[in-house]
């Protein structure tokens, strides 16, 4: 059985292969069927052996059949029912898929998500780098962080220490780089940071945005967005070289297809002495006006009232120091971008020339505990402004992803408060709360 059947298809088995054994007791009936089998094959010697497939059990030949032909639907009778019901149940589920998932057959690709800018921009800056037809996105990014590193160079050559560099990112999307320098010679504390951050504005976010921002779209669920800032704050160690503050920005909204939805600008620099020296303040305003007057005369004054009212710690009815320049929200309602980027570049370059001639001026000056104390005194009411009342502060800290070190790099290493504490009458230190309480015209 297993010679005749073994690989017989479609191999050519021939029927005159070895028969079974025969089981014990039928040996008579195997010799006959034997001797049938042997006179049959003599019969059919003059023939061609035959494939097994064309023969019966008995090794007769089966009666020939006609070739295959073709059908038509036509000849199998009519098509059941059920088969057509089956079809128009498949090709309604796949309807209805289609639509739920919103598949447009004829552009399939449609319904896959599209990029984030984050994804967008990251694309642009590996494959053409920032040139000067990039976005405004890349643009200021690309700023920010010449200019940090510009500035960091100039203060670690004045102080003779390095700072520490922190690069750190954002799984949204963007990062930053924090340049911390603590324990210096001229520097207690000193940050100089960059931000980039990407993330997604919900429908509260944008309904309050829209108070100073009519071009957000109202009618979204969410809106993605993109913010940019230069932020820096030196603590001097010497009471007489006061306390410096800088930060400009860059925040805009995005459509789907990543084209601006609404944007604006803002930023500014103010100055909070110890120890008020006119002269100090006087080039310091004088050097900020200057790069204001390049480009609206307006902008100094409008902007030097905002920083008095901005940095007012309100609980303490005073201003946090001597003031400077504030503005935000500058959009396209001002001047167009180009101008106010230009605007943010010149008073960012203007850092420097106007704070460096009054560290150098004062950094070797002596001092004693009490002044010293009393730097720590006004270092106080710093970080109560910097942690009741400055807005940067807690936009950052209630951002997702928010890298806290960062945003708490203003705040100064030491700082100290006092149960009841006033200066005495006519002292430096009473003259500078005097100033404090009524903000001065310094140009």
């Amino acid at each position: 059985m297993g010679t005749i059947f073994k690989r017989f298809a479609p191999h050519r088995v021939l029927f005159s292969s070895p028969l079974l054994r025969p089981l014990p007791g039928r040996a008579a009936e195997f010799n006959t069927c034997s001797r049938c089998l042997a006179e049959q094959t003599e019969r059919n010697s003059s023939m061609p052996p035959r494939l097994l497939s064309e023969v019966d059990a008995k090794g007769r030949p089966l009666p020939a059949q006609k070739p295959r032909t073709r059908r038509n639907a036509s000849d199998y009778g009519e098509f059941p029912k059920w088969k057509v019901l089956s079809g128009t149940i498949l090709i309604g589920v796949i309807a209805y898929d289609m639509h739920t998932n919103s598949i447009d057959p004829e552009h399939p690709d449609e319904h896959l998500e599209a990029p984030t800018i984050a994804e967008r921009d990251a694309l642009i800056k590996r494959e053409s780098g920032v040139s000067p037809s990039s976005s405004m996105r890349l643009r200021m990014e690309a700023f920010i962080k010449e200019q940090q590193a510009s500035i960091v160079r100039e203060l670690e050559a004045v102080d003779g220490s390095r700072f520490r560099i922190d690069e750190w990112e954002r799984p949204e999307g963007g990062g930053g780089r924090s340049c911390v320098l603590q324990d210096g010679k001229i520097f207690e504390k000193a940050g100089v940071n960059t931000s980039v951050v990407y993330g997604t504005l919900p429908r509260p976010a944008i309904q309050r945005m829209r108070a100073n921002h009519k071009a957000l779209d109202p009618d979204v669920e969410a809106l993605e967005f993109f913010a940019a800032g230069l932020s820096l704050v030196l603590h001097p160690v010497n009471p007489m070289v006061p306390t410096v503050h800088l930060n400009y920005r860059y925040f805009e909204t995005a459509n789907a297809d990543g084209s601006p939805n609404a944007w604006w600008f803002g930023g500014g620099t103010d100055l909070t002495p110890s120890y008020l020296f006119d002269e100090d303040a006087i080039h310091f305003h004088r050097t900020i006006k200057d790069a204001c007057d390049k480009h609206d005369k307006s902008y100094y004054e409008r902007f030097k009232k905002w920083c008095d009212d901005y940095f007012r710690v309100k609980h303490r009815n005073e201003s946090r120091g001597v003031g400077g320049i504030f503005f935000d929200d500058l959009d396209e309602a001002e001047k167009d971008q180009e101008n106010l980027f230009n605007f943010v570049q010149d008073c960012c370059k203007a850092f420097v020339p106007s704070y460096l001639p009054i560290l150098q001026k004062r950094a070797t000056l002596p001092y004693n505990d009490q002044e010293r104390e009393w730097q720590l005194l006004r270092r106080g009411r710093y970080v109560e402004f910097n942690l009741v009342h400055d807005r940067g502060t807690a936009f950052g800290l209630n951002t997702p992803g928010a890298r806290v070190e960062s945003i708490l790099m203003s705040l100064p290493k030491q700082a100290s408060w006092s149960y009841m504490h006033a200066p005495k009458d006519g002292s430096r230190e009473d003259r500078l709360l005097a100033v404090l309480r009524q903000p001065k015209d310094w140009v």
